[in-house]
């Protein structure tokens, strides 16, 4: 009898397969190179919270029009401003944001309910459809969270619990990677939990590819082995000297082009530059990134 971690991983395999198939036979017009790129506004929260709408529209001017959220609360919202309002911001700048991050990690703990999670989705579900998102991002899980492989198998079925709950809303849950999913646990690491244990139909992967390289993975290696599951990329390159920090896309240590020329095995449908340090200002850099994204990396595929 198949186990539920070989179904679950023979379905997604299956799936993908299907999806890929059509812009396989579709041929050039399926091409990646007219992607939009985007901006994890994270990148400039030094700046942001200061002036958001001098952000927004300098993030427009570099050449962006997508925008990923972070950070919203019941409280301080979108950098003070409501959905309606900063939605308005957006479409007045020609931007638009696909998904965005937010707080669900802590409705994943051992003693969370699902009455907690459902409460958490909603507050987050209202903010997302205000600004026309359609994913609601788990940018991470706290290391009390995900000690275990069982710490990571309850994550699955919670994020399973979301996707099923959000779909009433037409919304997607996606869970964001960092170095630490790649860590053994119990001779499996706890992102190919993760990506087993969860389905395919109701959990997408936001695979950041800077912590993939720096947790010593290949990219390219896990779009094959689970084909079709990394609908959202964040792109961020490694300063050659320093892997800790980061740089533009293009000046350092990771080479792009070849994981590009996988971006449909891998499923991608939204990009991200993200960057979390800059060595020069940070709006020349965001500028930089966006600039090599669209001609040389969505140009050639």
């Amino acid at each position: 009898m198949i186990s539920r971690k070989g179904f679950l991983k023979q379905a997604s395999m299956l799936s993908a397969a299907f999806a890929l198939a059509p812009s396989c036979m579709a041929g050039s017009s399926n091409s990646i190179a007219n992607k939009n790129v985007g901006l994890q506004l994270y990148s400039l929260r030094d700046q942001i919270g200061k002036d958001v709408a001098g952000v927004i529209e300098k993030v427009a001017k570099a050449g962006y029009l997508e925008v990923e959220t972070y950070g919203y609360d019941a409280k301080n919202l979108f950098w003070g401003m409501k959905p309606a309002e900063f939605n308005n911001l957006l479409k007045s700048n020609g931007l638009t944001s696909p998904s965005g991050h937010y707080d669900v990690g802590s409705a994943f703990a051992k003693n969370a309910s699902e009455d907690d999670l459902k409460r958490t989705l909603d507050t987050y579900a209202e903010a997302a459809l205000g600004i026309g998102q359609k994913d609601i991002i788990v940018p991470w899980i706290a290391p009390e969270i995900s000690a275990t492989a069982d710490d990571y198998k309850r994550v699955s079925e919670k994020l399973n619990w979301a996707g099923e709950e959000l779909k009433k809303s037409k919304l997607s849950i996606g869970y964001h990677n960092h170095a630490f999913e790649f860590e053994d646990r119990g001779g499996r690491t706890g992102y190919d939990i993760l990506l087993t244990e969860t389905d395919p139909k109701l959990v997408n992967m936001e695979v950041d590819l800077y912590w993939v390289v720096r947790s010593g993975n290949d990219p390219i290696k896990l779009f094959k082995e689970y084909p079709g599951r990394f609908s959202l990329w964040h792109v961020k390159d490694m300063d050659k000297q320093q892997p800790d920090l980061n740089t533009e896309i293009g000046n350092g240590s990771i080479d792009y082009r070849p994981i590009f020329k996988e971006a449909k095995l891998a499923g991608l449908k939204t990009l991200y530059v993200e960057q979390e340090n800059f060595a020069i200002d940070p709006f020349q850099s965001i500028g930089k990134s966006v600039n090599y994204i669209k001609n040389s990396l969505l140009k050639d595929n």
